[in-house]
């Protein structure tokens, strides 16, 4: 995610998100000790100091691409919270399924999307959100980026991004069909762009302009 004060790509910055992730309060319950350890054990797996290699380095390209200016201006994606992360989900899924139609890609993949979580765990931690919580509202953003993929994945094997974007970018308000229409014929050419350079160069998070 990206800061509240960032107006345009660059590196990665912190920034609350409340919004996205819902109302955050303290439970007021005693959390199910079960659930208190799974939480911690998938927190300790993904989130642990192991390496990742490059992939900092793709998902710092995936934000750099997903803050251009022209996504929010021609495009009229909102340029909030929401609306920020929304467009860098659409960028981080569609490198995502690039990595995943070679077998070499598998991990980088998964060392991908652990760079996604790691970003929403340490932000819901500067606001202030507990161990318990925090597992329970990644769990809530790893949904979400599963969701994405499937549309996105549906979409592009249809031929249309049309319906997916209105749903999961413009959260149910579409823009002006110009700027849908620029999103579509962006991502579609990125998806291309990507599709010609070597797996090598995308792990590397060499990203093609």
């Amino acid at each position: 995610m990206v800061s509240r004060q960032t107006q345009t790509g660059g590196a990665l910055h912190r920034a609350p998100f409340a919004s996205i992730c819902g109302k955050m309060r303290p439970n007021k319950v005693a959390p199910d000790k079960t659930d208190q350890n799974q939480t911690m054990r998938l927190l300790k797996r993904l989130l642990g100091g192991h390496d990742r290699g490059t992939a900092p380095l793709l998902y710092q390209a995936v934000v750099a691409e997903g803050r251009r200016p022209h996504w929010y201006q021609a495009g009229q994606v909102p340029d909030t919270i929401d609306g920020r992360f929304d467009m860098i989900a659409a960028i981080l899924s569609i490198v995502l399924l690039r990595l995943e139609r070679e077998p070499e890609g598998a991990a980088p993949n998964a060392a991908l999307a652990e760079c996604f979580i790691q970003d929403m765990d340490g932000q819901l931690r500067e606001i202030g959100v507990g161990d318990i919580v925090v597992g329970k509202h990644i769990g809530r953003m790893m949904g979400m980026l599963g969701g994405r993929l499937t549309a996105y994945r549906a979409g592009l094997a249809a031929g249309s991004l049309h319906d997916a974007l209105v749903r999961n970018l413009y959260r149910g308000h579409a823009p002006e069909e110009a700027a849908l229409a620029h999103v579509e014929a962006g991502l579609l050419a990125f998806r291309d762009r990507l599709a010609a350079v070597p797996l090598a160069s995308v792990i590397a998070g060499k990203l093609p302009a």
